[in-house]
């Protein structure tokens, strides 16, 4: 090698770490305004859940206050709620659903 020549050296191809996205609740909240029945429809059309498992989730919301519906994507999640918030407000009902993140 002369005084001119470069070694070169390969380089190391370092693939970025993508972080798993972060998971949101769905979380139905109890109100004492809401018919039981009307809220398993909600659950049935919005979350697609049978009404077996609708029955159990709005009967836990009303029991604790609130329950988990489902957990997803932050978008997803948000949609969702959005949904079934909206479709109670259409039939005059103050159904509310919300949203926070997984820990």
């Amino acid at each position: 090698m002369s005084d001119n020549d470069v070694a070169l050296k390969p380089k190391t191809k370092v693939k970025p770490k993508l972080d798993k996205p972060k998971l949101y609740k769905v979380i139905l909240v109890n109100d004492d305004y809401t018919p039981r029945e009307f809220v398993i429809v909600i659950l049935k059309v919005v979350f697609r859940m049978s009404e077996e498992t609708g029955y159990r989730v709005m009967m836990t919301a009303h029991k604790l206050g609130s329950c988990v519906v489902m957990v997803c994507a932050k978008d997803i999640a948000e949609t969702k709620a959005k949904e079934g918030i909206d479709l109670a407000k259409e039939m005059g009902f103050p159904l509310m659903f919300t949203t926070e993140p997984e820990e």
